[in-house]
């Protein structure tokens, strides 16, 4: 089965590591990027800080939602596809909301200062600002119909 791979005919050169280099360098010099990382360590710091019960409770949520907020941008950067573009968007969209509504949560069971949930929400609202003029940047017209009708209406 793997005798008919030809190595010769797929192997990876410079210039497919430059392309990749650029490409990676674009993504993770992206100011959403960067402030993605930031929200990611305080949160974090926060759910570190919980106590094990809460930890348990809300812990998994909030990094999982921290974690998709990065992730799901490197994969909208990663693509040209409008379409594709948006549905990640509104990914990173649900799951930033998702964190700052938890940080309202934490601070009804005043579990942090209010101060600190404060850092995080400051951060997510850096994100948003950053995150409405990458939105206006995306083009429109590079878009495929995947057939489910979302996005592709002009």
């Amino acid at each position: 089965m793997w005798d008919d791979f030809d190595e010769e005919e797929d192997a990876w050169d410079e210039d497919d590591e430059s392309s990749f280099r650029k490409e990676h360098e674009k993504i993770y010099k992206h100011p959403l990027m960067k402030k993605a990382k930031d929200i990611l360590a305080l949160t974090r710091a926060l759910v570190g800080s919980l106590d094990e019960a809460r930890r348990e409770l809300y812990g998994s949520i909030m990094l999982q939602d921290a974690m998709l907020i990065s992730s799901k941008f490197a994969a909208a950067e990663s693509t040209s596809d409008f379409v594709s573009k948006m549905e990640k968007a509104v990914f990173i969209k649900v799951h930033a909301k998702n964190l700052n509504g938890m940080t309202y949560q934490l601070a009804m069971e005043e579990t942090h200062a209010e101060e600190h949930l404060e850092l995080l929400r400051a951060s997510i609202e850096e994100y948003r600002k950053l995150f409405i003029e990458w939105i206006k940047s995306l083009n429109p017209n590079e878009k495929t119909d995947d057939g489910w009708g979302i996005f592709t209406k002009n």
